[in-house]
């Protein structure tokens, strides 16, 4: 059977189209969005996504600070950091970027970012609103997953979904947006066992579990959707996914490919949820009421 790409740069496309449409909008407001990126590593991967985003943010409209601290930064500086955009009123939307220099506690950081500027759903206090049903923003790529099911008109109401990867980052707020999409929600992770049993049956099968070639032909059958979360750097440099494309390619009824997929939306909807941000905060400034962000 032919297995249908689900390429994620045309919803990408029209996410960046939203967040500068919005950013206009606030522009002409008197509102100008403002996203801070917190940067401490030399890691080169790193400092190319980083641009990546400041380029689409200045395309959008957003004005981008990337507040490199070095690879040598200490938790306290990275801390007073944070405090200080946390509480600057110019500052719409933050984000901690990983990785963070040895010794470096991210648990403890991400709880210093204001959660009505934690654009990537970081603060524990995000997920656990997330998890109630209150305003918060859902890490990007959690919600890029589900923006994309939508997008390809993926049902997921009284579908089995099976979530491979528990991480705060994707599997457990995935979980979360899902169910609240009334999906039949399975999470999968290292004590689970052979996944077979729980993939080949499923609707749809979100792998996020960061191991290449994790997810096989053997795993899924002709009905399931899958969406490859995984961003693998290979040795010669190239990206792969969690999934082994080729033994899944003509098994499954459609597949997210890597690059291309997932992660593109993932970037656009950091613009989005900036303007979000800025749109909320301008609300609260005003003494008007604020418009649920949940993502």
């Amino acid at each position: 059977m032919n297995t249908e790409v689900l390429s994620g740069k045309p919803l990408a496309g029209l996410i960046k189209q939203r967040a500068q449409d919005e950013a206009r909008l606030l522009d002409a407001e008197g509102v100008h969005p403002v996203l801070a990126v917190v940067v401490a590593t030399d890691d080169e991967s790193t400092h190319w996504y980083v641009r990546s985003i400041e380029r689409a943010a200045e395309r959008a409209g957003i004005d981008c600070r990337i507040v490199d601290l070095g690879h040598d930064a200490t938790e306290q500086v990275l801390a007073s950091v944070l405090r200080d955009l946390s509480a600057e009123p110019a500052v719409n939307g933050i984000i901690l970027q990983t990785p963070l220099p040895a010794g470096v506690r991210s648990d403890s950081l991400v709880g210093l970012i204001a959660p009505e500027k934690d654009i990537d759903g970081a603060n524990p206090l995000s997920l656990g609103r997330l998890a109630v049903g209150q305003p918060a923003f859902a890490p990007a790529t959690a919600r890029a997953v589900v923006e994309l099911l939508d997008h390809f008109n993926v049902p997921t109401a009284g579908q089995n979904v099976v979530v491979v990867g528990r991480s705060a980052v994707v599997g457990k707020p995935l979980s979360l947006l899902l169910l609240a999409k009334d999906a039949t929600v399975t999470v999968c992770h290292s004590r689970s066992g052979e996944l077979e049993p729980f993939t080949r049956p499923a609707d749809v099968v979100v792998v996020a579990a960061g191991r290449t070639g994790l997810l096989t032909g053997s795993h899924v059958s002709e009905k399931t959707v899958v969406v490859d979360v995984g961003t693998n750097v290979l040795p010669d440099g190239s990206l792969v996914g969690d999934v082994d494309e080729a033994s899944v390619s003509g098994v499954a009824a459609a597949l997210t490919p890597v690059p291309g997929g997932v992660g593109s939306v993932t970037t656009a909807l950091l613009l989005l949820h900036t303007t979000e941000a800025a749109r909320s905060q301008a609300r609260a400034s005003t003494g008007q009421p604020l418009a649920a962000v949940v993502a």
